[in-house]
């Protein structure tokens, strides 16, 4: 933005106007996007002996974007940092957020993860250490074993 005049300690900007008025105005636009503005796609679904394919709506952030005018993604998130549409922001990501965890079910996950991971979701692995302890345990018994059956079987009583 371009600061254009200062009178009074009053500083008006020149910039690209507000694509809404109020946070009504977007949550209406939000609206009929899930209403309507949702691509439809094939989709694949179930378990791999029972697979079918289906129509399904396949809600993105890029498309809610696109649908309500911005230019970009950024263009979107840079709203939410407006106190007054924060809220609105936040709810209609949510719900393509829930269209994803809902994809979950649907036998064939891996896009749907993938998309979550970008709403901070985490896949982390669960390491259970105590195995690898017990495995370290169990190898030096085998050491120990493997050095007490060689002692036994070299008649010089030289170790291995």
């Amino acid at each position: 933005m371009k600061l254009t005049e200062k009178t009074d300690q009053v500083i008006r900007r020149e910039g690209r106007p507000l694509l809404f008025s109020t946070p009504e105005e977007l949550d209406r636009k939000v609206d009929e996007y899930f209403d309507t503005g949702v691509r439809v796609r094939e989709v694949i679904v179930g378990p791999a002996n029972r697979r079918e394919k289906i129509d399904m709506k396949v809600p993105t952030i890029t498309g809610l974007c696109l649908f309500l005018g911005f230019c970009n993604r950024q263009s979107f998130y840079d709203y939410e940092k407006r106190p007054e549409f924060s809220d609105s922001i936040k709810s209609a990501r949510t719900r393509i957020e829930m269209e994803y965890e809902e994809m979950l079910q649907t036998g064939t996950p891996t896009g749907a993860i993938f998309a979550l991971k970008n709403f901070d979701w985490k896949d982390t692995p669960l390491i259970d250490n105590s195995r690898h302890v017990t495995y370290n345990i169990l190898a030096e018994k085998i050491k120990e074993a493997r050095s007490r059956i060689n002692g036994l079987t070299n008649p010089t009583g030289n170790k291995s």
